[in-house]
């Protein structure tokens, strides 16, 4: 059996055809032009042309994704996906069996199969990036919540909201990578595409005074997530992904400033899996359908 895995972001589409036992014996990578989701399904057609030899689709798409019936009631970056069966769309395209789930749940999944969480009943992944995103596997569960929307760990207030928009007081508008690089363009006064959030880590270690506030501040903001996070769930591990993660000293400087938070109990480590975690754990969540209907 060869699965076809598709990890949908807003800006790259990641391809794979993966054995049963997580091998992925190729992959592929889309560049994607302002989050076209026409563009993501003329990509995912080209690529089963190109390997027939696919016996089911596994996909791992942003927004809120109803497993059971693979309708993205919101597409996250892509607008196309608001209200669209995605798994249906396959399905019609290919008479393949498909299944889908959320980005962030297959992160977590990808971490439960074949990472450092296949003994524990209890963690969470978190992932930083231009947004935040999470997964929960709770008392040996995945939690998706009521409307498949649960792991949003983005929208949680990083400070006491104002009187005015609320949201811009949640982690995503204050503590992810993309808001780091704006302010620190703002404060230097050069152009954002110039901006790298290497540069800004770099600067950092050089003891740059405005780096050195900046990424004070980011580090808090993660501090004040997880310390949500830990007194809301009690998980024994956290497992962080994203771009700041191949930072050899990322997690040193994280628990550095979680000594002040006063919590010491959870086990805060990296992500397994990186940029492969997305095709893992949608080829996972596939498997687990397949059993579940045999």
């Amino acid at each position: 059996m060869k699965i076809a895995a598709f990890d949908i972001g807003g800006t790259a589409l990641k391809m794979g055809v993966v054995l049963p036992h997580g091998e992925i014996i190729l992959t592929k990578s889309a560049e994607i032009i302002a989050s076209d989701g026409d563009q993501i399904l003329a990509e995912m057609k080209l690529f089963l042309a190109k390997n027939t030899d696919v016996t089911g689709i596994a996909v791992s798409a942003p927004g809120y994704v109803n497993p059971k019936t693979g309708l993205i009631t919101m597409g996250g970056a892509i607008r196309r996906f608001d209200n669209f069966n995605l798994k249906e769309w396959l399905e019609a395209e290919t008479s393949l069996p498909v299944a889908i789930e959320n980005d962030a749940n297959c992160a977590l999944l990808a971490e439960k199969w074949l990472g450092k969480g296949q003994d524990l009943d209890d963690f969470l992944c978190l992932t930083i990036g231009t947004g935040i995103g999470g997964g929960i596997f709770s008392n040996g569960a995945l939690v998706r919540g009521g409307r498949f929307r649960a792991g949003e760990f983005g929208y949680m207030f990083s400070e006491r909201p104002g009187a005015f928009r609320p949201g811009k007081y949640t982690l995503n508008e204050t503590t992810t990578m993309l808001v780091l690089r704006r302010q620190y363009a703002q404060l230097t006064g050069r152009p954002l595409k110039e901006i790298t959030g290497e540069e800004i880590f770099a600067n950092y270690d050089a003891h740059d005074p405005i780096s050195e506030r900046l990424i004070n501040e980011f580090y808090t903001g993660i501090c004040t997530g997880l310390y949500n996070l830990i007194y809301l769930f009690d998980p024994t591990h956290i497992f962080i992904g994203g771009g700041i993660t191949s930072r050899p000293t990322f997690i040193t400087e994280l628990k550095h400033h979680m000594t002040s938070f006063g919590l010491r109990d959870t086990i805060i480590e990296t992500a397994t899996h990186k940029n492969q975690a997305g095709l893992l754990g949608a080829v996972y969540h596939f498997l687990q359908e397949e059993n579940r209907h045999e």
